[in-house]
């Protein structure tokens, strides 16, 4: 029998090109899963996958533009159909786009919201069934739906209006989603981290910042050692490697110096 909770059991986590995503794929392959990576980059996901694969783990790439419903279902049958099951789901996708109200095109929030919300329903819909079936069908006897949210959906501040739209609304969802699940022994949770570094927030993401908006940020976390992608990995792997009597439904990773 093996000493790894997740053994036999299968994983599927959005935005696992990189950051977050890709850190998580990698911890839960260690912990025994076999991974299906999604995101929209084949190229980046096929580079983890040869990490995972190359320490003896089990990790398939599934590239979809999970903002399209239909691709976003699909993504999820395919990586159902190619690894049998689906045991845990990881919601980590999504983007920032953070500037004034007055100053931010609504296509900006537009897009915002169909991959932090719109994708994120649409996985999860598909992903239901699958999850409930795993819990009954598992030596676990439960599965996990894990949302990955932020401190933005406690704490809203200037600038981030539809930002703090997508990450309340998350949290709201879940909690209503979480008591849905209860009878059917599926978990579900979410992961607030605080300040992540820039494995997370790289050039690309931050270069959509409004340049003033952009320099108030780096002066309001400035001085702070952020949260590294691993250490909110390891969040999500503590939640769902628990005993199926136990339940973690929040848990906050803040930045050690973060004071909001």
């Amino acid at each position: 029998m093996s000493d790894q909770p997740l053994h036999g059991a299968v994983a599927l986590i959005t935005g696992a090109g990189s950051g977050i995503g890709a850190a998580t794929a990698r911890r839960l392959a260690r912990e025994g899963a076999a991974v299906a990576l999604v995101a929209r980059h084949r190229n980046r996901l096929e580079q983890v996958v040869d990490a995972i694969t190359d320490l003896g783990g089990r990790a398939i790439a599934v590239a979809a533009d999970i903002t399209e419903p239909a691709l976003a279902c699909q993504a999820v049958e395919e990586a159902h159909d190619r690894l049998g099951r689906l045991d845990v789901l990881v919601n980590n996708a999504g983007i920032v786009r953070l500037d004034s109200a007055l100053h931010t095109p609504v296509e900006e929030w537009d897009r915002m919201i169909s991959l932090n919300v719109s994708a994120l329903l649409h996985v999860t819909h598909v992903a239901i069934p699958y999850l409930i079936d795993a819990a009954a069908t598992s030596s676990r006897q439960v599965a996990d739906l894990v949302n990955v949210s932020s401190t933005a959906g406690r704490v809203a501040r200037p600038g981030g209006s539809a930002y703090h739209l997508t990450k309340f609304g998350l949290n709201g969802f879940t909690e209503s989603l979480r008591q849905e699940l209860l009878p059917e022994r599926v978990r579900v949770s979410v992961v607030e981290p605080g300040v992540v570094g820039p494995g997370v927030v790289d050039a690309a993401l931050v270069g959509h910042l409004g340049a003033a908006v952009r320099d108030a940020a780096r002066a309001h976390v400035g001085g702070i050692e952020a949260l590294r992608p691993e250490d909110v990995a390891d969040a999500i792997a503590y939640v769902v490697t628990r005993e199926r009597r136990v339940a973690v439904n929040e848990l906050v990773v803040r930045a050690g110096e973060q004071t909001w």
